[in-house]
Order: C-alpha cells, then structure tokens, then sequence
C-alpha cells in the first residue's frame, strides 16, 4: 500500500500555489468550463498549463474537474478544451457525466478518469462496475461509513479518494435538485445557491427554536486521521475550492503535519506502509490543541463533526442555530500568507561550476533527486582583471523568477580566468531550464499524446450497440405510484404500466391482479448495505413473473441487476441524468428505456430525439408529480425529536410559509424532500405533435380520489380534450427556462 495522498483544493493560481508550498501531494481545480463550482475564480488555459508544469516540477499532481452534468450543444467543446491539458501531463479528470466519461475515455488515452462524488457511489458494485468501464478512482458519498468505505477497497482495489476536511452537504452529491427546482441554479452545473443553510420549520411548528434543520456542520477529521489511513484510503481530499487561498494553505499544512506525524509515529518499510498498522492505538499520535484552534478560525461553520465515518444521521450533525462562518482570525490569515503564498516556491539545488582557461564552462546543478550538466562560452586566460570566486557564486546563485534555489555552489577555478558575466548568466539560465524540465518531465509533464482521434461529432460508433426495442406507434400513460390507495386507484383506471414503490412490494398482503398491466418496481432512491435485500425482492419477483421490470434510481441497483436482468426488463429513471448522446450510447445496449432529466428544457429534449427507439433505448418523460429536491442520508424526523422507524410525510415549512412533503423512508433510513407543488406538464398535450412514446404520472402526497382525477385529467388530454387542469397549483418545472 502507498502512502495517502493528501489532495487539495484551488479557487485559483495563487491558492495552487500555496497548497503547492504547504505540503499537498496533488491539486484538484477547475477550468473555464465544465467545473461544479461555476462561481470560484478558476483558471485560464494558460494558467491550468502553467499549474501543471508548476506541480510537476515538485512531483505533484494536478486533477481537472469535468465534474458537471453535460448539455448535447456543450459535448462539441469539450475535445479542444482537454486537448492541451492533456499534451501537457495532466494526471487525472474527475467525472459526474457518463457521456462526458465515455467522450474522454475514447480520445484521452491514458488519461485517469476518477468517479466524482456526484455520480453517488454508494457501494462495491457500482464501484466495479466503474472500475470495470474504466474508471481508475472512485469518491464515494460522502454519507457511506467508514466500514462500507473498507469494504469496497476490499472487494474492488479501485482506489478511493474521501474527504477528510470542509462543507457538508445535506444531500447525497448529485441527488440534490433544491436550488435548481426553486431558483434555476443547478447544483449538477455548479450554480448551487445553497437553500439547504436557510430556516425551516418541521411539521408547520413556526415557534421551533432550531429554524436551520437542512444545514449540515463542517467536517474535521484530525482526529481520526489515524483510522482513516489504516482503512486504506488512497487520497484524504480537503473542499474548499470557493474559499480563499489562505485557507488552502492553512488547512493543507495542518493535515500535511499529522499524516506525516501519523507515519513518523511508527516503524514502517517505506516500500509498504501497511507496516504502519495500529499505529491509530499506540499513543503516539496526538493533537495539539492550537492546530484545533487553527482549523476552528479558518472558515469554518459554527461547530464542527467528523462526517458520517461513524454515523448514519443525528441532530448533532447540524448547525441548527446558525449556518454563518465563525469570525476569521486576521492575525492568522497573515501568518499564512507570509509563510506559504508570499515566499518564492522552490527546489533546493547544489551546484558545481568548472572554469578552466581554453575550455568551455561548464555547470552541473543537482536537485530533486536529478542532476543535468550544461556547457556555456569558452573560458579566457585573464589579463587584466581576472574573475574572482566570490562574483562566479554570486552570478550562478541569481535564481530571479526560477523555480529553482541554488543553495550552495562549488566552484573549480584553476588559474587566473575570464568569462563574461553575460555568459555566467546565460549558462545558469540555461541549466536551470534544463533541470526544471527534467524534473517536470520525470513526474509526468507532457506525457499526453495526440491519438490521431477526431472530435465525437465525428466519431465512431460503439460496437455494443444494438437494438432494444425501437419506436412503437402511439404512446402510453404509465404511473408510479407510493400507496396501496394510489395503486388500487390506478389499476382501476386501466393505467397501461404502473411502477411499484419498493415498499409496496415489501408488502407481504400485497395482490396484484393478473390483468393487462405491467407492474415494475422502483427501487430505493439510495442503496446501500442495509437496503440491498430490498434489490434482492425485486429480483425475485421479477424471475418469477409477478412483475415485468424494475425501474432504476441509482448505480448500484443498475450493477446489482445488470447480469440477472435482460436489458429489456430495466427502465433508468431521470435522476441517472442522461443529458447527451454520449450518455445516450454508454446506456445503449445495457437498458430498455430512460427518463427525461428534469433539468433540460424542451428545446434540449428535442436535441437527443434523434436518438430515440431503433438501436437506442426509448425516451419517457415525467409530465406530472412532486420532484423529489433532495434525498438525505440525515432525518428531518429525528433532527426534530421524534423517530419512530415508521415511514411517513412531515411537513417542512420555509420563511415564506410554504410547504414541503419530506417523505422519511424508514425501510432504507433515508428522506426525500419534494417540492412544494407538483410539476406539470400538460401543455405538451395541448394541439402539438408528442415525441415522447411513455408519459409518467407521480404520485406521492394524493389521496385515492386525487389519484383518479389526475389519471383520468390525463387520459382526457390524451385523447385530444381541451381540459383544465384538476388542480390549482403546479409548475412547469424546466421545461420552458432550462437551466444555466
């Protein structure tokens, strides 16, 4: 096992810099494009070009984030926007996008593709059937303890990247629509306005002492470094690329100081550090409180936990009276700067000049663990006024804007000579050019190579696609329903095919009736190792011809089923966001049929219709039913008092007064939170020509006689009525605006 990674993060060039200066192994920061924090300074091409030299030249690596969802019109741009960081040496991409994976696998060979956090990878099957496709890193959510963080290590080898340090989501990374359904500002697209540190109140109680129940406390890890080492984590990853780059290097020399203290701290082979192991117990690793300090004024929230590594939610995970940042220490923040992000950045280096008279100078610089040897002028016989050792040191010493400090100098100077200072110059600049190279090259600089591959527009087509099932005429209304109510309401209005909250399966009275209707089940909007017994049901029930198929939420169910299901027999749901015909084609092949993402207007729909039906699995579309905003590992519930481990709505209420069903799922411990409204789209009924081949209706809050006037609002539409919409209150979602 190699030693951790610690793995930092950059707004900007100056907080590249000093992370650099304080000790990170590797760098991960975003460019112009494509990046989920659209609102950080980020970086230019130059500069990312210049970063990667920069951290080469340290044996450092940097990581490009490509970590966003990926419109069709976008795909285009991306060839010539990794082309010349690729040429240059960069180590890695992080990838949330599976058109945007399959597109850089196909023309970056040898590029490291690492799993962001937003695909929320969840445990050891999603992770191999990553591994599998290519992927050469994974970081899991951020919810998966530290046990199911070992286990996949375990069962995989792929290696793992977890944070250990900054912000919390409230929500699973890449299953949070909150901000992007209430204001237009997409987490998947980096936008997040952040709703979750906003007050609410639970269950209508305005007079709750605790108005911030969605606002997670920041992570510190310190503490339990040790452990997390021992469980063979590949890359401690500090978040923070918003903040400023004071806090970059801040936080960065203080992890950097304990990983290294953890190793110091036992007798280890340096080849194996699984020799380190039970360290964690020894004693020998402590913390000094002033570095809890430190970390307490680098902005950081009001509290601080250490994640979900040994917890699956509580009250004590919050920040329930106050989302703001604890008051910044300047004093601090000026120390900081002074020692990591003023002082030059450079490699200590040795030097031996030989100047000999009717022979050429010569300068060997040794650093890095590398040596070069240059030749400059012919060096002269003096006559009048020879060169004095004190002005060879002198000049070969300059190091200027040099990535380079030259510490010492010995110089070989038989006999009276000369050379002019021109060329002393001239000779150091030239070695050092030499030497900065050398080193850069040897930790990966340049190492991309073109591969002859044209952009995708262009490009070549998947030898595993095939056909799965092609277009149908008409279309079909289908329903997914949450209760035995909306079930019975459904089938007694002859819904075409009606999807099976997974816990209505899980209920042993259940009676399906052996008519026309397709049953599929839905699995659990999260899977993990406590609720894989759930995929287990389904299975079963589809091999024994209960139900006809089951309709996917999640990358591990997808791996689970993925060789005991015929492709035809699966149906991907939105929340897999297949946003371009990249995604498309990875899909093709594998499924029957997908789901419309919810952030994409009308006019990007249109764009991925050319590859609907034929070899390419069909395209459905949610037209009615509350979006699900958030799915939490943590409870709205138990944050306020009450668990009664029995699934059910609360209600949550912001500071305008209005309402959101936040559904707690006591079966897989998890919550749902829907939007106050529910989404509509009827006006695709209404005198225009319907593209979709599956429509779906969502039920979730509605009783037994809401759920058969909506059903039976639809089915009028359908059939060309002009109607009003049974309910008084609903949004069109994205379907018209898009998102940015």
């Amino acid at each position: 096992m190699k030693k951790v990674e610690l793995l930092s993060p950059a707004g900007n060039f100056k907080a590249l810099k000093g992370a650099i200066h304080a000790g990170a192994d590797a760098v991960y920061l975003g460019g112009e494009r494509y990046g989920a924090r659209a609102y950080a300074d980020n970086f230019t091409e130059e500069e990312i070009i210049q970063g990667i030299h920069l951290a080469h030249v340290f044996g450092r690596k940097i990581y490009l984030t490509v970590n966003t969802l990926v419109k069709e019109k976008e795909l285009d741009f991306l060839y010539d926007f990794l082309l010349p960081f690729y040429e240059a040496g960069l180590d890695g991409v992080i990838v949330q996008d599976f058109g945007a994976f399959r597109f850089i696998k196909a023309h970056f060979p040898g590029l490291l593709l690492h799993a962001s956090t937003q695909m929320t990878v969840t445990g050891w099957r999603g992770t191999e059937f990553l591994q599998k496709e290519g992927i050469s890193r994974i970081v899991p959510a951020r919810e998966l303890s530290l046990n199911e963080i070992v286990e996949i290590k375990k069962r995989t080898g792929v290696e793992t990247e977890a944070f250990i340090h900054g912000a919390m989501c409230y929500a699973y990374s890449g299953q949070c629509l909150f901000s992007s359904i209430l204001g237009g500002r997409s987490g998947n697209r980096g936008r997040c306005a952040q709703p979750c540190r906003l007050p609410y109140h639970i269950g209508g109680n305005s007079g709750q002492k605790e108005p911030y129940p969605l606002s997670m406390r920041d992570m510190c890890t310190l503490e339990i470094l040790p452990e997390l080492i021992e469980a063979g984590i590949d890359s401690f990853k500090i978040e923070g690329r918003m903040k400023r780059p004071e806090y970059t290097a801040g936080v960065t020399a203080i992890y950097r100081k304990y990983i290294d203290k953890y190793y110091e701290s036992c007798s280890y082979d340096p080849s194996d550090y699984d020799t380190c192991e039970g360290a964690a117990s020894n004693g020998k690793y402590q913390i000094e409180k002033k570095d809890l300090e430190r970390l307490n004024l680098l902005y950081i929230r009001s509290g601080t936990g250490q994640g979900y590594y040994h917890r699956h939610n509580g009250k004590d995970m919050l920040t329930l009276t106050s989302p703001a940042y604890t008051e910044t220490d300047e004093k601090l923040l000026k120390d900081i700067r002074e020692t990591y992000l003023d002082k030059q950045l450079s490699v200590a280096v040795n030097a031996k000049v030989t100047l000999e008279a009717g022979k050429c100078a010569e300068l060997t610089l040794e650093g890095g663990g590398e040596s070069v040897v240059q030749t400059g002028d012919m060096v002269q016989e003096a006559q009048n006024q020879p060169l004095s050792e004190e002005k060879v040191v002198s000049q070969i010493q300059k190091s200027g804007q040099s990535l380079l400090s030259i510490d010492s100098v010995e110089v070989y100077k038989p006999g009276e000579i000369f050379i002019p200072v021109g060329a002393l110059n001239r000779l150091r600049r030239e070695a050092s050019e030499k030497l900065v190279m050398l080193l850069a090259e040897k930790n990966g600089q340049g190492t991309g190579k073109r591969s002859g591959a044209v952009p995708i527009a262009e490009g070549v087509e998947d030898a595993r696609e095939e056909k799965t099932g092609g277009r149908r005429n008409g279309f079909l209304l289908h329903a997914l329903v949450r209760t035995k109510e909306q079930l019975y309401a459904a089938i007694e209005q002859k819904i075409e095919r009606i999807y099976l909250d997974y816990t209505l399966l899980a209920d042993e009275k259940l009676e399906l009736p052996k008519e026309k209707t397709a049953f599929y089940a839905v699995t659990p909007f999260v899977v993990r190792n406590r609720n894989e017994g759930f995929l287990e049901m389904i299975c079963r029930a589809v091999l024994d011809g209960l139900i006809s198929g089951v309709l996917i939420r999640n990358l591990e169910s997808y791996a689970f089923f993925e060789h005991k299901l015929a492709s035809r027999q699966m149906v991907l749901d939105a929340g897999l966001y297949l946003w371009n015909r990249e995604s498309i084609r990875f899909w093709t092949g594998r499924v029957a049929e997908y789901y419309l993402p919810v952030e994409c207007n009308a006019g990007e729909w249109k764009s991925l219709s050319i590859y609907d039906g034929g070899r390419y699995p069909v395209q459905s579309v949610q037209v009615y039913g509350r979006l699900p905003m958030m799915i939490s590992a943590n409870c709205i519930k138990k944050t306020s008092g009450v668990c009664e481990k029995d699934s059910g709505i609360v209600m949550m209420e912001d500071r305008y007064g209005t309402l959101f069903p936040v559904y707690h799922d006591c079966m897989s411990c998890y919550n749902v939170i829907y939007n106050s409204v529910p989404l509509s789209l009827h006006g695709m009924f209404q005198g225009k020509k319907r593209n979709m081949q599956n429509y779906r209706i969502d039920f979730t809050t509605e009783n037994s006689k809401e759920t058969s006037a909506v059903i039976r609002y639809f089915k009028g539409l359908a059939e060309g009525r002009s109607m009003e919409p049974v309910y008084s209150q609903y949004t069109t979602g994205h379907y018209k605006r898009g998102v940015e």
